[in-house]
């Protein structure tokens, strides 16, 4: 009654969405801690270069990461998003290193190669 491909894809969908937008919205509520445990001083350089401050940085990621979000809520560019996402997470364990944190990350791309590899027939409305 409750298995259905529908259902598997809206708490797919949602349950990713959620952690977007949470994480996006956090970075915008509190971005120095942000800034403080998760960039590092090397990259703060870099984007300096650029004239981009490390506070800049942070809300340019929540801007994404709730755009990432809303696409899987609102199921558009849903496939294009969640290319982005897994790339944005390759980025960050790259940046960051290996770590417990990282496993979560990698569950999170599995989320979204699950949606970039779900069949194209809207599956989702059924």
């Amino acid at each position: 009654m409750f298995t259905s491909s529908k259902n598997s894809f809206f708490v797919l969908r949602f349950s990713l969405a959620a952690v977007f937008i949470w994480f996006g919205t956090d970075k915008f509520l509190d971005p120095i801690y942000w800034l403080n445990a998760w960039i590092p001083g090397w990259l703060i350089t870099f984007l300096a270069k650029f004239n981009i401050s490390g506070t800049q940085f942070i809300y340019i990621n929540g801007i994404f990461e709730i755009l990432v979000g809303l696409s899987l809520v609102f199921e558009i560019f849903m496939k294009a998003f969640s290319l982005l996402a897994i790339l944005f997470l390759v980025t960050i364990l790259i940046v960051n290193g290996f770590s417990e944190v990282t496993i979560r990350d990698i569950g999170l791309m599995g989320g979204f190669l699950a949606i970039m590899l779900w069949p194209n027939d809207r599956v989702s409305r059924y």
